[in-house]
């Protein structure tokens, strides 16, 4: 969809149907998942607001459609419903809360605690399903993803979903099955460690 660094239009750009990977890249080469946009979501704000250039690689993880709302639009519907401006600020405010929890619990928490706050976070925004296996993560997180966007190796990721066997299971292709919510967050209070 679009690459880290590229010069964007004055415009705003939306999901509107599929999904979408945002992801960042370190000078060594390290990819970390910053986060996933579902249906009806914007993103690349600073094409809107800042300087107009990608700050993150973004990825289509499924057949999407993305739609690019040029300033004049956008400023124009403001105009005329101000209510717009409030939600667009609540929708910022709620990416940069995020991103305060991300980088705080980088510095100054487990990895356990944090693999167990992100699928707890899946689980509320995107839901779940009950199967005849127990009740399933309504989105795929691979273990790659998930390592990504917690800071950590896929292999320590993968030694992590083990440790978390009695609260979650962890099918091929990223399907997650809930067990024990209890446990779940007790490992996301970073409780019950070892």
């Amino acid at each position: 969809v679009m690459i880290e660094g590229d010069i964007l239009p004055a415009s705003l750009f939306a999901l509107i149907e599929g999904k979408l990977q945002i992801q960042k890249t370190a000078t060594t080469g390290k990819e970390t998942v910053v986060r996933m946009i579902r249906s009806g979501e914007m993103f690349a704000a600073p094409a809107m607001f800042g300087d107009r250039v990608a700050p993150a690689t973004v990825v289509s993880q499924t057949v999407s459609v993305v739609v690019r709302i040029d300033q004049a639009a956008i400023l124009e519907a403001i105009r005329e419903t101000p209510d717009m401006a409030l939600r667009i600020l609540e929708t910022f405010n709620q990416r940069l809360q995020h991103l305060h929890e991300t980088v705080h619990g980088l510095i100054s928490e487990r990895a356990i605690a944090r693999l167990a706050r992100l699928i707890l976070y899946h689980a509320r925004e995107e839901g779940t399903t009950k199967q005849q296996q127990g009740e399933v993560l309504n989105v795929q997180l691979s273990y790659y993803q998930t390592a990504r966007m917690i800071g950590i190796t896929y292999e320590e990721g993968i030694r992590l979903l083990k440790k978390m066997e009695a609260a979650v299971t962890y099918r091929r292709g990223g399907t997650i099955i809930f067990h024990d919510w209890e446990l779940l967050e007790s490992f996301a209070k970073a409780e019950n460690l070892e």
